[in-house]
């Protein structure tokens, strides 16, 4: 990271609240989990699945992904972040939005409270989007990679505003559709519009960055950026207004654009310099194969294939676990190690770099305790997966099990590395500072 990019960076109060909160979030979601495993031998809209998702949604992923980006975006931007203020209203809002959303879920009490969450998180969603818009807008140069970020940010604001109306139409019944049509909408929008888009462009710029790649050049991803967005935008029109079950030709659309990214990386690692490859960063690529997973799954949700609705129940719990709890979620597992001890590392240990000697970033956490967070957040997966396919209650549980232990020995490790001081150090003798 450049110098020039290290000054960017914001104040540390901006950036970990976020960790912490996401990383009690997932002990929560996997806590709730324990306790949901009926839940998935029904249909997906369900109070239980419904509470999961949304925490899985909002205080896992969306959370550490602002927190992250916050960090992250004067580095791919390489300017200041246009207010901290406006970030730390943000997570007041998020998180207080997500714990009220949560449970009015969960005893699916769908008055006030609902009302109340659906307003909070869009109005924390509005706030994201001025920051990241006039962030943007101070970049010295624009790129593919913002293009991503600002697009995502804006689906989000759309997913949220879908959200809230569905939330206000459980009392007052002003949508002339039934709720799972709308559901669809807000579903893909968020995991195609948000998820997909934002993870494209910070990862156009960061996995090559950490990785010593050197990419071809942006043609690959300025059409995976038209592709994705015109598959999304026609799926809009189509589920709205069109009607013309044209559910398969977006899901291909999406589907092209997320193999040219694929494809980027595939050409990029040719170029790779650094072989060497940390736990985290690998399990990011653990994270980009399961993308596969979904890839094949979202042809079955899209289309009309003749297949029993209990069948198309499963394969729809299966689609949305391979999204949120597979790719998203392991991507999380991988870069939170990645960023986060840097992030620490540099504001305990900017003003002794050349004075005494330091730990590296990657001493912060422990590696052990990661090693045994990615084998059980594996063997949960599977379990997951399995259990919810084959219809085992038990093959579930044994899943929500592993997800438990994964989620404790993250926390402890991120909060080891949020907890660490500066202990100890050791001057460097005259004449050999900067050996």
């Amino acid at each position: 990271m450049s110098t020039a990019s290290v000054s960017n960076s914001p104040a540390k109060w901006v950036v970990l609240p976020h960790y912490a909160f996401a990383a009690l979030s997932f002990v929560v979601l996997s806590m709730l989990l324990l306790f949901s495993t009926d839940a998935f031998n029904g249909h997906y809209f369900h109070p239980k699945l419904l509470t999961l998702t949304h925490v899985a949604v909002l205080g896992w992923a969306t959370m550490i992904i602002f927190g992250a980006l916050y960090q992250l975006l004067p580095v791919i931007l390489d300017c200041r972040l246009f207010s901290e203020r406006l970030a730390a209203y943000t997570f007041l809002l998020l998180g207080a939005g997500t714990g009220i959303l949560a449970y009015s879920f969960w005893h699916f009490q769908v008055g006030w409270t609902m009302h109340l969450s659906a307003c909070l998180l869009f109005m924390a969603f509005l706030l994201f989007n001025l920051n990241i818009i006039q962030t943007a807008r101070r970049a010295p140069k624009w790129t593919i990679e913002a293009d991503f970020i600002v697009t995502s940010s804006i689906w989000l604001l759309i997913t949220g505003l879908v959200g809230l109306l569905m939330a206000l139409n459980f009392t007052f019944a002003f949508l002339p559709e039934e709720h799972v049509h709308y559901l669809k909408l807000h579903a893909h929008i968020g995991m195609v519009g948000w998820f997909l888009l934002l993870i494209i462009g910070v990862g156009a710029k960061l996995i090559p960055m950490f990785l010593l790649m050197h990419p071809k050049g942006p043609q690959k991803l300025n059409w995976a950026y038209n592709l994705i967005n015109g598959g999304l935008v026609l799926f809009v029109f189509d589920h709205m207004l069109l009607r013309l079950g044209a559910s398969l030709l977006c899901a291909g659309l999406v589907a092209g654009g997320l193999l040219l990214f694929l494809l980027y990386l595939i050409e990029a690692v040719g170029t790779m310099q650094r072989k060497d490859m940390e736990l985290g960063v690998k399990q990011t690529f653990v994270a980009l194969a399961l993308l596969l997973l979904p890839l094949v799954l979202v042809i079955f949700v899209s289309g009309d294939f003749g297949i029993s609705q209990q069948i198309m129940s499963s394969v729809y719990l299966v689609y949305g676990i391979s999204v949120f709890l597979g790719f998203v979620t392991a991507l999380i597992l991988g870069q939170t190690f990645k960023t986060l001890p840097f992030i620490v590392w540099m504001h305990v240990y900017e003003t002794h770099v050349g004075k005494c000697k330091t730990p590296l970033p990657k001493d912060l956490y422990n590696h052990h305790l990661l090693w045994w967070q990615n084998i059980c957040y594996l063997v949960g997966l599977l379990g997951l997966i399995c259990g919810v396919m084959l219809g085992q209650e038990s093959i579930i549980l044994a899943g929500a099990i592993a997800f438990t232990l994964t989620s404790v020995l993250y926390t402890v490790n991120v909060f080891q590395i949020l907890l660490h001081k500066a202990r100890d150090l050791k001057p460097f003798t005259y004449g050999k500072a900067g050996v």
